[in-house]
């Protein structure tokens, strides 16, 4: 599996499948739900609000709209409080990857989950999502490329940082 870092607006990614940062209602706000629902349509939103609400670190699945993407994975990162933890980004993560491996994808592009309205830290966000996807990486999947493609320019360096010390430690 191909994983790799971009900087940039998720909601024109070239993959099968975005992952949206959600609210386990899947009301679609601002953030990258709202760059989402402003490419893509407001019927993301409607069909992806007909799905909910779900249990928080569950995800849910529907068309893209407009998008480049065939779908959105909305994964309920946070609740109506809009806080999170390590424990839900872990299983939104997981649960991201299981819908993609139902849908017998091979691409996917994740936002970096919880750390804009749900003020989680970047570098721990960038651990969890990471050491994740490379867990799922050795179970048989079916996956070919996940892409993390974080907004500006600390998140993508705090991804990277994570990222290259990872690399690092597996090379030693």
């Amino acid at each position: 599996m191909e994983i790799s870092l971009a900087r940039g607006d998720i909601a024109q990614q070239d993959v099968e499948a975005i992952v949206n940062a959600a609210n386990n209602r899947l009301w679609m706000g601002g953030g990258v739900a709202g760059a989402i629902k402003r490419a893509g349509g407001r019927g993301i939103e409607e069909e992806a609000v007909s799905k909910g609400p779900i249990p928080i670190g569950e995800a849910a699945v529907t068309g893209a709209g407009r998008l480049k993407a065939r779908y959105i994975i909305h994964a309920a990162v946070m609740g109506q409080d809009l806080r999170t933890d390590a424990d839900k980004i872990r299983q939104a993560t997981e649960n991201s990857l299981r819908r993609a491996d139902e849908l017998a994808l091979k691409s996917i592009a994740f936002p970096a989950l919880g750390t804009g309205v749900g003020g989680f830290s970047l570098e721990e966000c960038a651990r969890i999502m990471l050491d994740v996807v490379h867990k799922h990486s050795t179970g048989g999947t079916g996956l070919e490329r996940v892409v993390f493609v974080l907004y500006d320019e600390p998140a993508y360096r705090a991804f990277e940082k994570v990222w290259q010390a990872g690399q690092s430690a597996s090379a030693g």
